[in-house]
């Protein structure tokens, strides 16, 4: 290994400002793991900064791996190239790598490598080589949350993917142009061969700091269990488990919870929680059996998960006036044309721009495969998909839902090619002509030309929708969405001058602004101050005095 640096120091700053910073007397390690496949070829990433400044990247792989031991790798490979006269700060996003050092390791031990249940303690050799590493070392261990835009953590997490390609233990230096190249390439040659069988050495680039939350990144889940974080399948690579929890919390909740359908006409941002209205036209065989006692969805899309029980709502609005269905969809790919496929629909229902409280929500069997690069944008596995209905088996209630309402999507045209192509191939075809479309992208782009309109932009400037979307699921972007369409189009229902008056039915109307034009009332005197106003001006204008 060799021990060459990077001799360009970075600048001594505070660590909660710049997570790159050197400490003095210290070495600062990002470390993470990486695998396709788990087990498959995998890879580790470890990313030093020692206490003058200079940095050094590590990376190396095997062919035949588990996430799990690639994470630990990565931990083990820091210890082993950082100066034992500093304390070292190690940060991870793996779970299972921080509790299992710093609160697990001495119970396996006193039970002579066994867990709480008597079973051997997964990954040992691996274990043991850690712990030996770290006993009369200076070492804090601190947990990160992965794939949000952490600069230490993307570094190591991209140090970790090289790792999956090299398959090798060697180390050589990358000049900086290489590395700059490699790292321009990695999301589409994520899968090829390389010749970079390396640790690699290379000099620190600059981070994003908008992402970067120094309140949050020590916390975890106290939900997690020594024997839940053993389970190889939590590829914590491709969706960081502690992330996926957070980020889908409020889904956990409301598609399990059995509470009143509480219409509240009065309130346009409280969203109650429901009671699921299942459509009798889906057949119950195509949808996971949920027993009263059996555990509840944790929102864990990365892997196998049976619990999740799909939101498939009777339309009990859907003859109701001004019913807007707020939508959005997670697909295999980019393209309908070219076999990509629907795995997941969200919707959230408004009428009269008041949320109703009723949710669409199911993930889809697309009956193929995906890329990495799709999967680490929704985090959604394919081993997740494997038990859930293909689109035909709920083709029907999804129409029927959304039947006859205004559908408003951000790119709409994108979700709705997607939807013809799906409903089409199971005899729906008159979908697009049942339904009236509404792009909040367009409108976006109209109201703040030239500037950035994603959803993530118009949530930070509209000051809205403010909720943990690491990963962008289809029920959550359409309730962020939710918020910004009402807050973009406010102006246009909600003015100060109008009144809520009774209309001859007993609804509740806008008055028009013809009827309060009429209680008006001109002003003599300011008709005075006009006319004399012109008077004063013709004086100077001879073509404006023939005018009046």
């Amino acid at each position: 290994m060799s021990d060459n640096r990077n001799s360009m120091p970075n600048t001594h700053k505070d660590n909660a400002i710049d997570p790159l910073a050197a400490k003095t007397n210290t070495t600062v390690a990002y470390t993470d793991g990486a695998c396709k496949g788990n087990p498959g070829a995998g890879g580790w990433g470890a990313h030093l900064i020692f206490s003058d400044g200079s940095t050094q990247d590590l990376y190396g792989g095997d062919k035949e791996t588990t996430n799990n031991r690639m994470e630990l790798m990565g931990a083990i490979q820091a210890l082993t190239h950082s100066p034992h006269e500093h304390t070292l700060e190690i940060w991870t996003d793996s779970s299972y790598v921080k509790k299992g050092i710093t609160e697990w390791i001495e119970g396996w031990k006193k039970k002579g490598w066994k867990t709480a249940s008597k079973k051997p303690v997964a990954n040992q050799d691996l274990w043991q080589q850690l712990d030996k590493l770290c006993q009369q070392r200076d070492v804090s261990w601190h947990w990160v949350k992965g794939h949000a835009g952490h600069a230490g953590n993307e570094k190591a997490d991209e140090l970790a993917n090289l790792g999956v390609t090299s398959n090798s233990g060697h180390s050589a230096i990358v000049s900086e142009a290489d590395t700059t190249k490699k790292k321009d390439h990695i999301a589409t040659d994520i899968d090829t061969n390389t010749d970079a069988n390396t640790d690699t050495l290379q000099k620190s680039s600059s981070a994003d700091w908008l992402s970067f939350d120094p309140l949050g990144l020590d916390m975890m889940d106290d939900e997690f269990d020594e024997e839940l974080l053993e389970t190889e399948p939590l590829r914590e690579n491709s969706q960081s488990t502690a992330n996926t929890l957070k980020m889908n919390e409020n889904i956990a909740v409301e598609s399990n919870s059995h509470q009143d359908n509480t219409y509240n006409p009065t309130s346009t941002k409280a969203m109650p929680d429901i009671q699921t209205h299942l459509d009798d036209t889906v057949d119950n065989d195509i949808l996971p059996s949920v027993k009263s006692d059996a555990p509840k969805f944790d929102g864990d899309t990365s892997r196998a998960n049976p619990h999740f029980k799909p939101l498939l709502p009777k339309p009990i609005h859907r003859h109701e006036a001004d019913r807007q269905l707020i939508m959005d969809t997670e697909t295999t790919g980019l393209d309908a044309l070219k076999g990509d496929r629907i795995i997941e629909v969200g919707i959230v229902e408004l009428v009269g721009r008041k949320f109703t409280g009723e949710k669409l929500h199911v993930y889809i069997n697309p009956q193929r495969g995906m890329d990495d690069e799709v999967i680490r944008i929704h985090g959604i596995s394919e081993a997740f998909l494997t038990d859930k209905p293909t689109f035909d088996q709920v083709a029907q209630s999804l129409y029927d839902f959304m039947d006859g309402a205004e559908i408003i999507a951000h790119n709409a045209t994108f979700d709705m090619n997607f939807l013809n192509m799906e409903f089409a191939k199971v005899g729906l075809n008159d979908f697009a002509n049942r339904v009236q479309v509404t792009d909040s992208l367009a409108m976006a782009k109209q109201q703040y030309p030239g500037q950035k309109n994603t959803l993530d932009a118009l949530v930070r400037r509209l000051d809205v929708g403010k909720q943990d979307r690491t990963f962008h699921g289809a029920l959550l972007d359409s309730e962020i969405l939710a918020e910004v369409y009402l807050a973009m189009t406010g102006g246009q229902v909600t003015l100060a001058i109008e009144e809520d008056t009774d209309t001859d039915g007993g609804q509740t109307a806008h008055a028009s602004f013809a009827n309060l034009a009429n209680l008006l009332l001109a002003s003599t005197s300011d008709e005075t101050a006009d006319q004399s106003w012109y008077t004063a001006l013709a004086e100077d204008y001879p073509a404006l005095k023939a005018s009046i």
